[in-house]
């Protein structure tokens, strides 16, 4: 028997809503949360079309080799950044004018595989063994309304298709649990001299692929209290008349310890490396996740959690090098300083779920593209007064380890204020050309050879493509090829 997907009835309604307007296809991704016995499917939303692609798909004739992975997979991993803990891309999804035919279901299987790929490739943890491994394809024909649901395992290549159920159920996330935490991160990332070849993403991404391991092998405290991880989380919760664990509205404060010191019978080697730099993060990032209601273990709630930790700084240290790059900046003397603003969490509310999704906002964006972008990525209206902040934007204390000598000539008594709450700061120091950046997450950033940013902007704007319809999504592959 094959999986049970558990839908939003809100799902069925945008599936059967989305207009074809003369084209031959439309395809989306679907989004939600496994588990052991079911998955839910709580969101869908579509693949903004290219401008260019408008025409072409109006053909009655157009088939699905003018579906273009490669602008779909970048939706997906937009998407993905917009996901807190606990939700993932299930899946992929078409609605066509033609009935099923092989070409159809192969299609849906090679992009459902290079979705799930291409999402992967930028995570800073991996599935366990236990986890399911079974993703979706849905099939809908516009003309007869008639589903094919079906799964594929994303471990097996060559995995045969397996039919599953797919059925529909009202308020499906309305009671869903949210666990929320407040980490506080110190990082630091040397870059190796030796290792040119190596892009500052991969770096980074190397960097803190180690920090990783300390989240994975952390101690998670929900609502100042170890429990087993085995254990229900609704365990001990008060119930109502009927019998159900009253969860509606239920929210778990999590704490993360970390282990400071190694065992004394643990022996630890020193590096000594050759270095051109560093990156450094410190300071503290707002991290959610959700979880379903129905008889959730403690150790699905501390995983979701860790996954959104992880995501989070990835995505941020992501966002921050595709700026730079889509941004030609003149370049500074080495004795001056330029500060650039980096985004901070946004959540916005799922309507009808205790759901809320995110975005990351610079500051020079308004709550207007904001909305726009969510608009654009999942194809929903969101009204700009439910934007939540997640961070303070008010983090003006800055300084720098170039300028502490001035710092200490400094006689003034006025001194700048703290921030009311400390965020993300991130600062990359590369020798003697440097360029700080300063954001609203109180990241700063000393950047190598401003020079190249100009050479990129080019090839940068075609993977964009037209319209700018998917931003910050640009891969970084030859940030520092050259010297």
């Amino acid at each position: 028997m094959g999986r049970t997907y558990i839908v939003e009835e809100t799902v069925g309604q945008y599936l059967s809503n989305i207009n074809l307007q003369g084209k031959a296809f439309v395809s989306g991704l679907l989004i939600g949360q496994c588990s052991s016995q079911k998955d839910y499917v709580i969101l869908a939303t579509r693949t903004p079309p290219k401008e260019e692609q408008s025409e072409n798909l109006k053909h009655p004739k157009a088939k699905l080799d003018n579906l273009d992975e490669e602008w779909a997979t970048e939706h997906a991993c937009q998407v993905s950044r917009m996901l807190p803990g606990g939700l993932l891309v299930l899946g992929v999804f078409i609605i066509t004018t033609l009935e099923l035919a092989n070409d159809f279901q192969n299609a849906l299987r090679r992009l459902m595989f290079a979705v799930e790929k291409s999402i992967n490739r930028k995570r800073l943890w991996n599935f366990t063994e236990e986890e399911v491994s079974e993703r979706v394809t849905l099939h809908i024909c516009a003309s007869t309304k008639k589903i094919f649901c079906r799964t594929y395992d994303i471990h097996d290549p060559k995995s045969s298709a397996r039919p599953a159920d797919w059925k529909y159920q009202s308020g499906l996330s309305s009671s869903w649990l949210s666990l929320e935490c407040t980490v506080h991160i110190n990082i630091h990332i040397p870059l190796s001299a030796t290792s040119v070849s190596y892009t500052l993403e991969k770096n980074t991404k190397n960097g803190l692929t180690r920090w990783a391991k300390e989240i994975e092998n952390g101690v998670y405290l929900i609502n100042g209290q170890v429990k087993d991880e085995d254990c229900d989380l609704l365990e001990g919760q008060k119930k109502s008349s009927r019998g159900n664990t009253q969860a509606a509205s239920h929210s778990f404060d999590v704490r993360v310890l970390t282990q400071l010191l190694l065992n004394s019978d643990h022996r630890s080697t020193a590096t000594v490396q050759i270095c051109s730099g560093s990156v450094n993060l410190k300071g503290a990032v707002k991290c959610r996740a959700y979880i379903h209601s129905s008889k959730p273990k403690v150790k699905d709630a501390v995983q979701a959690v860790k996954r959104d930790i992880l995501n989070t700084v990835a995505d941020r240290c992501e966002i921050l090098f595709e700026d730079l790059l889509l941004n030609e900046i003149p370049e500074k003397k080495d004795s001056e300083k330029e500060f650039h603003v980096l985004p901070y969490r946004v959540f916005v509310p799922l309507p009808g779920s205790t759901v809320m999704l995110c975005d990351y906002k610079f500051d020079d964006e308004s709550a207007e593209e904001i909305r726009d972008h969510f608009m654009e990525m999942l194809d929903h209206t969101i009204q700009i007064e439910d934007l939540e902040i997640a961070e303070e934007t008010n983090t003006a204390c800055m300084s720098s380890s170039m300028n502490s000598q001035a710092s200490l000539d400094n006689t003034d008594d006025e001194q700048p204020k703290p921030p009311i709450k400390t965020t993300m700061l991130l600062k990359i120091q590369q020798n003697i050309e440097s360029l700080e950046v300063k954001c609203l997450c109180q990241f700063e950033f000393f950047h190598l050879n401003k020079k190249r940013l100009s050479r990129e902007s080019q090839s940068i704007s075609q993977c964009l493509g037209h319209g700018n319809k998917i931003k910050k999504g640009v891969f970084l592959e030859t940030f520092q090829s050259k010297q």
